[in-house]
């Protein structure tokens, strides 16, 4: 709550620039530490669905990957909706029902009696959680338009990290605790992550005026707030996950036919995919940062060229380790992606709205990691598995010459609006 009637004057993000800093370092530790145990369950998901009662091979696989994706499509509905939240109630208020609603999910998961529940409890997970998705929310709200880029880099390296690590820690914890044991350690973890953000977020949030604040449109790196520009944004955001995802159900078949034994073939598939993450790590901050120097669409525009690029190679590969070399060049050029689009919707929208939009964001993205694997099974089982990267790539590339178009458009707009003033 605001402090004094001057402060009214002032912007929300004006108002929280004090705080954008710890605040993002609080996130970034939550966005880990949730994705961590929302990710530890890959190794044994499986076994798990077996010890649920689940008997028959095909019937394990099937319900292991509806369980797995069924938090991603409650994400992608709800996003949205905390996001308008969000701008109405403040963004502290939405992280805090985030973790402590993944906490009791989590708890809860380790307690299922049938694989049913197990879906419903990851579909209800995804319906009510959402803390990297929240976190996005609030620092792309409050951080300077000319930091955003760095900041949700820094974010999303946080983000994929967890990613990363989870089914690492999700390999071992079972032999030490049990396979029930790892989810109510995860709650744990989770909970940690809603201590931390009670007692060391801060925001200053006046409903009255930020609830209902109707600022000026303004026009930076060539910012618009017509939705078509932001359509592309959203549909950009959603091919980058598809993208990535695309390739992760056949990836274990895949490597089988480059000629790596059965019983190797799970654990290289799992080296392969860290790769992707590790290569993203490695550059998300960096061209976030990139992008607040030369501009979040040039530096879209030039990821979505060079990923469609690498994509191709993979498709003509004759060892696993050059699959994992490649995948990890590709998750250096694909990081940059996320944080510019993000820094380009921070800017396109008035500030009232920046929450809603970025669950939009957000749900965009948790729509692309539902298709993408999708696609890439279908053409994988009924073209070829090389096919899946060489249609992955051509459409990357189409993308970036969609947003090449709309950049242009941008650029024309604004020098329209500039000479009528």
């Amino acid at each position: 709550m605001t402090n004094n009637g001057a402060s009214l004057h002032m912007s929300y993000a004006e108002r929280n620039l004090a705080y954008w800093r710890r605040n993002l370092a609080v996130c970034v530790f939550g966005s880990f530490t949730t994705l961590v145990s929302l990710s530890l369950l890959l190794p044994f998901l499986p076994l798990y669905v077996q010890q649920l009662g689940v008997a028959n091979q095909a019937d394990v696989v099937q319900w292991s990957a509806v369980a797995f994706g069924a938090t991603f499509f409650g994400t992608a509905i709800t996003a949205p909706i905390w996001g308008r939240l969000a701008d109405r109630y403040g963004r502290k208020p939405m992280l805090i029902r985030a973790a402590i609603g993944m906490a009791i999910v989590m708890s809860m998961i380790g307690l299922a009696r049938d694989v049913t529940e197990l879906v419903v409890l990851r579909l209800v997970a995804g319906l009510i959680g959402g803390y990297a998705s929240a976190s996005i929310v609030m620092i792309g709200s409050q951080v300077p338009r000319e930091k955003a880029g760095w900041a949700l880099g820094v974010l999303s390296t946080g983000a994929l990290s967890g990613n990363l690590i989870g089914p690492l820690v999700g390999g071992f914890l079972p032999e030490l605790v049990g396979i029930r044991g790892t989810f109510f350690v995860g709650a744990g973890m989770i909970a940690l992550a809603a201590l931390t953000t009670i007692l060391f977020i801060r925001e200053d949030f006046d409903r009255a005026s930020d609830g209902r604040r109707r600022i000026d449109n303004t026009r930076a790196e060539g910012a618009t707030s017509n939705w078509p520009v932001i359509g592309a944004l959203l549909m950009t955001a959603m091919m980058v996950l598809l993208a990535n995802m695309s390739i992760e159900p056949i990836i274990t078949v895949y490597i089988g036919h480059l000629g790596v034994a059965v019983e190797d073939q799970a654990r290289m598939a799992g080296v392969v995919m860290a790769w992707s993450a590790l290569g993203s790590i490695l550059t998300a901050a960096k061209l976030g940062a990139l992008a607040d120097r030369i501009g979040g669409w040039n530096v879209i525009i030039g990821c979505l060229v060079l990923t469609g690029i690498v994509m191709v190679p993979q498709a003509f590969v004759t060892q696993w380790w050059q699959l994992a070399v490649l995948r990890g060049v590709m998750g250096m050029t694909i990081a940059g992606l996320l944080p510019s689009i993000a820094k380009l919707i921070r800017l396109s929208v008035a500030e009232h709205n920046t929450g809603k939009v970025l669950g939009y964001l957000q749900s965009a993205q948790f729509s692309g990691q539902v298709i993408g694997p999708l696609i890439g099974g279908q053409i994988g089982a009924y073209v070829g598995l090389n096919a899946v990267f060489l249609v992955t790539g051509a459409l990357l590339v189409l993308c970036a010459g969609v947003n090449a178009w709309v950049r242009r458009r941008v650029i024309a707009q604004n020098r329209c609006a500039a000479g009528s003033t």
